[in-house]
């Protein structure tokens, strides 16, 4: 690997926060890069800014006023003299505006560029753009339109169900799934409706509904050199409310021959796109063997260290390394997959109530350790969890020789995880792991609502919920009692903080 510095840069900015901040600071570490953090006043104490050689205040709490703040963040990289912007994944990693505006500054955007994810992030054009260069497509239209009638003739043409979707897009914003033409009107205008309040654009098209996929993705590399690989596939199929929170590799539904097409294609993608830097091609996998594009996202994705795992590669570094201008590393041309990886993403949820969010002060914090397991964590004891952001605390993700060791090294390693403070989603992801449907490899996106819609509370959490009430206890009884004026028989017990607890609630989970 080629990381003379003269040929790198000498000062990144990490415009984001939490793990994805650190991962990508680790990375500057690693080249010898010094790292700017940037932080709101809620992450005032927080571990990203800590993790970064400069930190930088940039607003209040609320992220437009902050992390998504492109005037704030460009000034502060002049101010600082960072010669790199690297936006992690999140607030602006796919706003194309900000990497015009870093271009526009002279400083370079560690990410494709903004021509290329805007195209990508208008699902309309990049469908039309991969139909004319090849790639396989999910029957529908190409194109938006405005008469009920096109949509009429292209759900006819394709078969119900079928599925609307907002252009612009993502995590089920502006998507109504369609069983028969008397819902086609209002689902249309429901989904027309939504998509405007979501990305102020009502542009939305139909396309033909794929009944129990799979969904799979493909990491890719590009650099400006004309070369471009893929670096293999995630399943990514565990998802709640079209967000993803289990991923692994390699896909059980994946032949040797089949990798090889879909990742060809994956490849096709990011050339007809112009693509460079690191991407994320994604697919819908049907019950017959078909594949389909779906959309790629123009970033490192949550879910990129199991890649990392079983290929023993660092992606974040060679994003450093293209953006800087450097060809693609010569090994990522002949990686293999070696053994298997899952993670879990570990959010700040009530996973006993409906994932409601859960914020608080961290009272405890301990991770899992040992071979094979890697944690990414925004958190430490005393981190404060509030409301501002994105409820994921952190990333644990697992490496083992075969799919069963990785499934049960990660329950270990979940088990092991202590998060006191705020409920989790901890033994939500044990629940799925568990499962025999998924122990079998039947990973389908429907998951999480065929098998675990109507589930029931693990009363093995009890165990931990003694725990939780011992250290919020050590809490209580931090300060002496000649300071406090209190004597020592007045303070509740482990027991007694146990029994105001509802079954299923905890401080931790």
């Amino acid at each position: 690997m080629d990381t003379t510095s003269k040929k790198l840069f000498k000062k990144i900015l990490v415009a984001n926060r939490s793990e994805i901040a650190i991962r990508v600071m680790n990375a500057c570490r690693t080249l010898g890069i010094n790292s700017v953090a940037v932080y709101s006043e809620a992450d005032a104490e927080s571990k990203h800014r800590f993790a970064a050689d400069e930190s930088v205040p940039i607003g209040p709490p609320a992220p437009r006023e902050s992390y998504l703040n492109i005037d704030k963040l460009i000034e502060v990289a002049r101010q600082c003299g960072a010669d790199a912007i690297h936006p992690g994944y999140g607030f602006l990693a796919e706003n194309p505006a900000f990497a015009d505006r870093c271009e526009k500054e002279g400083i370079v955007f560690i990410g494709p560029s903004a021509a290329a994810i805007r195209l990508l992030g208008n699902k309309v054009e990049s469908r039309i753009r991969m139909g004319d260069a090849g790639v396989p497509l999910i029957p529908g239209m190409k194109a938006s339109a405005t008469d009920i009638k096109v949509y009429e003739k292209a759900a006819k043409e394709a078969g119900y169900p079928v599925i609307i979707k907002a252009a612009a897009g993502g995590g089920g914003k502006g998507m109504r799934i369609v069983e028969s033409r008397d819902q086609l009107g209002p689902s249309l205008e429901a989904a027309r409706r939504e998509s405007l309040n979501a990305f102020n654009d009502d542009t939305v098209y139909l396309e033909k509904y794929i009944v129990n996929p799979r969904h799979v993705e493909f990491q890719v590399l590009a650099d400006h050199h004309g070369k471009t690989v893929h670096v293999f596939e995630r399943e990514c199929s565990i998802q709640r409310r079209h967000q993803k929170i289990v991923e692994e590799t390699p896909s059980v539904a994946l032949s040797p021959d089949l990798r090889g097409r879909m990742g060809a294609d994956a490849v096709k993608v990011a050339q007809a796109a112009g693509y460079t830097n690191a991407g994320t091609v994604e697919f819908l996998l049907d019950d017959t063997g078909h594949y389909y594009f779906l959309e790629m996202n123009t970033r490192i994705q949550v879910e990129h260290p199991v890649t990392e795992l079983v290929t023993g590669s660092d992606l974040v570094i060679e994003q450093i390394r293209i953006a800087a201008g450097l060809e693609l590393s010569p090994h990522f041309e002949s990686l293999t997959q070696r053994g298997h990886a899952i993670e879990c993403r570990i959010y700040a949820e009530d996973g006993e109530n409906s994932f409601m969010p859960s914020t608080g002060t961290i009272l405890h914090y301990s991770e899992p350790s040992g071979p094979g397991i890697r944690v990414d964590s925004g958190i430490t004891k005393g981190s404060q969890i509030t409301i501002d952001y994105d409820p994921i605390m952190a990333k644990l993700i697992v490496h083992a020789p075969d799919r069963d060791l990785a499934i049960r090294k990660m329950i270990e390693a979940l088990n092991n995880y202590k998060i006191l403070g705020v409920k989790t989603s901890k033994r939500f992801m044990i629940d799925v792991l568990r499962h025999p449907e998924f122990k079998a490899g039947r990973t389908f996106t429907n998951f999480i609502e065929k098998h675990l819609s109507e589930r029931k509370t693990d009363m093995s959490s009890y165990k931990e919920l003694a725990a939780a009430a011992a250290t919020a206890a050590a809490v209580t009884s931090s300060e002496s009692p000649a300071a406090t004026g209190q004597s020592r028989s007045v303070r509740p017990t482990p027991w007694q903080l146990l029994g105001n607890m509802q079954i299923g609630d905890s401080i931790h989970e």
